[in-house]
């Protein structure tokens, strides 16, 4: 991998791309974050060497640099996913390619279900953990020493520093915020009433498809992560409903405007 790896880094540097402040990536009805930045350089993921190609509705498949509240960044438009029939190794693989251009600073967005009975649909959720029940690791295999150690320290996956600025930004804003943990299930499925009630049970509060084997990479590397959940869609008990793709992208849409102001902030703001 890291042949590979360096073999993607050195053409995006061909193409302009330098150390950024940050990587984003945007998820889920959350691709509308890129209006907010300056474009300097737009890489098709097809163009790119030895990257994945995004298969979803709603991922347009580029690679974005530019300038954001004065800040440089790195943002994927668009993510992979162990369900369009990727390993987790496959799916990370920009992540490893983020900070070898010299990313320090990970902000990863997603949509997912709440469990939690306080949550509404539009939530914005600051992920302070994660369970990973995805039945693949993106870890697994020999270890690479290059890229970070055989065993990985997880006791602060999501910064604890960028948690408490964010909360700053979002008081300061008068921007509702939940904080909670999020689950990591394979896809593509919703999840069924009685898996909702599992989440439930193993003390969560959100559940989603993405983001944690990009933090379980984007740690092993060193990496500082921020993690975002737009609550769209709930699964409380006796409350399941019939959910579909286009509705947890329209549900999405309800927090784009705080969820720009928040990151905008947090961007220009955070050293």
């Amino acid at each position: 991998m890291w042949n590979k790896v360096q073999q993607t880094v050195s053409y995006l540097k061909e193409k302009g791309f330098t150390a950024p402040d940050f990587g984003i990536i945007l998820g889920t009805g959350l691709g509308s974050l890129v209006e907010d930045i300056t474009i300097e350089v737009k890489v098709p993921y097809a163009e790119i060497p030895n990257f994945p190609v995004s298969t979803v509705k709603g991922h347009s498949g580029n690679l974005i640099y530019g300038t954001l509240a004065g800040k440089k960044v790195i943002a994927m438009q668009g993510r992979f996913h162990y369900y369009e029939g990727w390993s987790l190794k496959e799916a990370t693989f920009p992540i490893r390619v983020l900070k070898i251009l010299g990313t320090q600073n990970l902000i990863v967005s997603n949509a997912a279900g709440g469990v939690n009975e306080n949550f509404s649909i539009g939530d914005i959720m600051i992920i302070n953990d994660h369970i990973n029940l995805i039945p693949d690791h993106p870890l697994r295999g020999e270890n690479d020493e290059r890229f970070g150690p055989r065993f990985v320290d997880m006791h602060e996956p999501y910064s604890l520093a960028m948690i408490a600025k964010i909360e700053g930004i979002a008081q300061a804003e008068k921007i509702k915020i939940q904080k909670g943990i999020y689950l990591s299930l394979s896809g593509p499925t919703f999840e069924t009433p009685a898996e909702y009630r599992m989440v439930r049970i193993l003390g969560t509060d959100a559940v989603g498809m993405s983001t944690v084997p990009e933090v379980i990479v984007a740690k092993h590397m060193g990496m500082d992560c921020l993690g975002i959940s737009v609550i769209t869609d709930l699964g409380l008990e006796g409350q399941v409903e019939e959910v579909s793709h286009e509705a947890v992208q329209e549900a999405a849409k309800l927090a784009q405007k705080d969820l720009s102001v928040l990151v905008q902030q947090f961007v220009g703001t955070y050293n």
